[in-house]
């Protein structure tokens, strides 16, 4: 039987019976659940890629700049998680959504289905805001003002993406915000913090990061499309359907691999590693064409594209890491 439907039962969603309940550590739980921690490993890899470059460029690991950027890193991407799903509820999108993926897409569903309120959600966004805010203090002290605009450029980035009035992601700019706010900025960052050069090549390493985590965002608002169309929330996939979405995918994919190469060239390492990149984009240039065939498809790519940008960051790693 042919599967018509987007939607796919992953796990099981938030509920009052589930995470209800009095006590610091019920609350506790309950705030850490609305970060949505399963895909904060995005924002741990990038300053991980960033680190491992700056590095070997400098005079070596700086581990407590590490043990800050990560620290700002995660705090600010689960703030910028909490606010999306603050924003997308104020919106209506999210209470419209029947057709998400949980919990690929469609929020936390942390206020739909009355775990948290607005309210809550709104001030844990601002809390975990300001925790960051206060690593990335000491990092200016340890290391200049220069952090100050890394810091304020995540913040735009991650308040505007989705705040109505601006709504990055309903312009149809959401991957390109995605792809600076967890690709340029924390790869560069890091890279700079531990060295303190500014380095061309670092913003090269960014690209391909970038460009995997943009095709994250992509693949998981499809989905979407219905409830975001219907609140004139205008993501690329509401703007020119699954079938061409699928299309961009492939590009994202196609334009990480070349800026692996792009950057291996520049840097004058070894092309062997490449073998495994392009393996990577083959399987989910596989992954788009089915997307583009079935719509049952888009579930599984989204974990999927997931794996890619895990297995992509880890790859770079480990070829800086083992090159001569």
């Amino acid at each position: 039987m042919r599967i018509m439907d987007e939607r796919m039962s992953v796990s099981a969603e938030p509920s009052i019976e589930a995470l209800g309940g009095p006590g610091l550590l019920a609350g506790v739980r309950r705030a850490g659940l609305a970060t949505r921690p399963g895909f904060l490993v995005a924002s741990v890899l990038p300053v991980l890629v960033g680190t491992t470059w700056g590095a070997q460029s400098g005079s070596g690991l700086d581990g407590l700049a590490l043990c800050l950027a990560l620290g700002a890193a995660v705090l600010m991407a689960a703030a910028a998680n909490v606010w999306n799903d603050v924003c997308d509820d104020a919106c209506g999108t999210d209470r419209l959504n029947t057709q998400h993926v949980y919990p690929f897409s469609g929020g936390s569903r942390f206020i739909q289905n009355g775990v948290l309120s607005a309210n809550q959600m709104g001030r844990l966004a601002a809390a975990l805001a300001l925790a960051a805010a206060l690593l990335g203090a000491i990092l200016i002290w340890r290391h200049g003002w220069p952090v100050l605009g890394f810091g304020l450029a995540g913040l735009a980035l991650g308040l505007f993406y989705s705040w109505p009035p601006v709504q990055l992601a309903g312009r149809g700019l959401g991957e390109l915000t995605v792809g600076l706010a967890y690709g340029v900025l924390p790869v560069c960052g890091a890279a700079w913090l531990q060295s303190s050069l500014w380095d061309k090549d670092a913003l090269w390493l960014s690209v391909p990061v970038s460009a995997w985590i943009a095709a994250v965002l992509l693949i998981n608002e499809v989905p979407d499309r219905k409830a975001d169309a219907a609140v004139g929330k205008r993501t690329l996939p509401v703007r020119v359907g699954r079938v061409s979405t699928a299309g961009l995918y492939a590009g994202l994919q196609l334009l990480g691999l070349a800026g692996v190469a792009a950057w291996a060239g520049l840097a004058g390492l070894p092309t062997w590693p490449l073998v495994f990149f392009a393996c990577l984009a083959a399987v989910a240039w596989v992954a788009a064409s089915r997307v583009a065939r079935d719509p049952a498809a888009v579930g599984p790519t989204m974990r999927l594209t997931l794996a890619v940008h895990a297995a992509g960051c880890a790859g770079l790693i480990a070829w800086m890491l083992l090159a001569p």
